[in-house]
């Protein structure tokens, strides 16, 4: 099964100014929209919890080493938590969206895979170096750009994900985090960014464009070492499982390119159908033509649930 999703990139070659952010510097190279994907099903139960771990250190990695905590901050009010939120946006947030941060920050999903333990959780912060790093990389794998190319593509993905952030609780990036079994040290296995709602919808998506006010998944990657052991499965499963906490929508959608085949039969064996696909004219833009795929989750039997509390 296929670990690495669909993933292209829109260029544009006129100067184009990014909305201005604390950290972020202004440029005039091009704008990246960066999508990778995959999948699997709604409405999960809550035994995908993990257990408490203090801290976890990543192993060495040619450019960053980092120590980083699985545990959910213990603030006890919402202006403490404000202060010390590892999810902060640096913007104004309503009451609501504190509300909505708060459910992202103790989100987190488990899995027991053959090979190793997967945790899954939100991007922080202090993360970004190293899922800048796996992007930049894996997107250069994906269109077999030569690898002085990975500096200039880590450049627009670390804008781009400055961006995004900012768009928490609309949208958020998760982190697969793996265990090797007989092993003590956790690593960085992958990632996956879910846009729950209007607000946190890329404003400028790939083609055929999705409707903005339904959930989109996007940018999966996995890395190269760790694929083909279900890791790009959980993450979407954990993607689904916090859209279906995080909005109303019954419906999700993704992007497929049409020459990723073993892609396309996850996605067709998941539950997504194609609901449009790119025109030929799309590769007179030197882009790779892609099928537009939706989702629709289960209505929940809250009936047959509370009939059977204990199952």
């Amino acid at each position: 099964m296929a670990t690495t999703v669909s993933i292209s990139i829109s260029l544009d070659t006129q100067p184009h100014h990014l909305r201005r952010h604390r950290r972020q510097q202004p440029h005039h190279l091009c704008n990246a929209t960066i999508h990778f994907s995959s999948h699997q099903s709604p409405f999960f139960t809550p035994k995908h919890r993990h257990p408490q771990h203090p801290s976890i250190k990543f192993p060495k990695h040619p450019h960053h080493n980092f120590t980083l905590s699985l545990s959910p901050s213990s603030s006890t009010s919402t202006s403490s938590s404000t202060l010390q939120n590892p999810l902060r946006t640096g913007r104004f947030l309503t009451n609501e969206e504190l509300e909505k941060l708060e459910n992202l920050e103790k989100y987190n999903y488990h899995q027991e895979l053959q090979s190793g333990l997967l945790l899954v959780r939100v991007m922080r912060e202090e993360e970004m170096d190293m899922t800048v790093t796996l992007l930049a990389e894996s997107f250069a794998e994906s269109m077999m750009m030569a690898k002085g190319y990975v500096k200039l593509l880590e450049f627009l993905v670390r804008n781009y994900l400055i961006e995004r952030r900012a768009m928490m609780p609309h949208s958020a990036t998760l982190l697969g985090i793996y265990r090797e079994n007989g092993e003590e040290d956790f690593e960085l296995a992958g990632t996956v960014e879910v846009c729950f709602d209007k607000r946190g919808a890329n404003t400028n998506p790939p083609t055929p464009t999705p409707p903005k006010n339904s959930p989109y998944i996007c940018n999966m990657a996995v890395r190269r070492p760790l694929r083909r052991r279900g890791i790009g499965w959980h993450l979407l499963k954990a993607g689904e499982e916090l859209i279906s906490q995080m909005s109303s929508s019954r419906e999700v959608y993704l992007h497929c390119r049409v020459i990723d085949e073993a892609p396309f039969n996850m996605y067709t064996k998941a539950g997504y159908s194609i609901v449009k696909t790119d025109s030929l004219l799309t590769l007179l833009t030197f882009q790779r033509r892609r099928h537009l795929m939706r989702k629709e989750f289960p209505i929940p039997n809250y009936a047959s649930e509370m009939d059977n509390p204990d199952e």
